[in-house]
């Protein structure tokens, strides 16, 4: 099983940024910790800053790739080409954010990758991450 990990905007800083509502740990660092806990699995990770980049990756891997992870992060509530990205592959996506979105800005409570999405997971932390690997399996 091949599944793919692809993170947004601004989330190369986690560790950094704001932890009190992403946590003190890299994503680096818990990526490892993922690919030891489930390791029969081809687990794979992307970043990127760049919403171009976010959809041609998609557009790589959502043909062949058994599930996607996806935390669009700020683009997830503007980019309309991100969610039909989502759309337009065959891979299944499952939403992740690190902080319960419904909580927090009115902006960031509207999605344009749930009506696509398999699935979505929020405000577990870096666990959501773990959950929808889960999904798959």
């Amino acid at each position: 099983m091949k599944i793919i990990i692809i993170n947004g905007p601004n989330l190369n800083l986690l560790g950094k940024r704001e932890p009190e509502i992403y946590g003190s740990k890299t994503f680096e660092d818990y990526f490892r910790e993922l690919q030891l806990k489930f390791d029969t699995v081809e687990l794979y990770y992307y970043q990127s800053n760049i919403e171009g980049e976010i959809i041609d990756k998609l557009h790589e891997v959502g043909f062949d790739y058994d599930g996607i992870i996806l935390n669009a992060a700020a683009y997830t509530h503007t980019s309309v080409g991100i969610g039909d990205a989502v759309k337009g592959i065959e891979t299944p996506v499952v939403e992740v954010h690190i902080s319960n979105i419904h909580a927090r800005e009115e902006f960031r409570q509207h999605s344009y990758i749930s009506p696509n999405a398999s699935g979505v997971l929020f405000g577990f932390g870096l666990k959501g991450y773990d959950l929808g690997i889960q999904s798959f399996l």
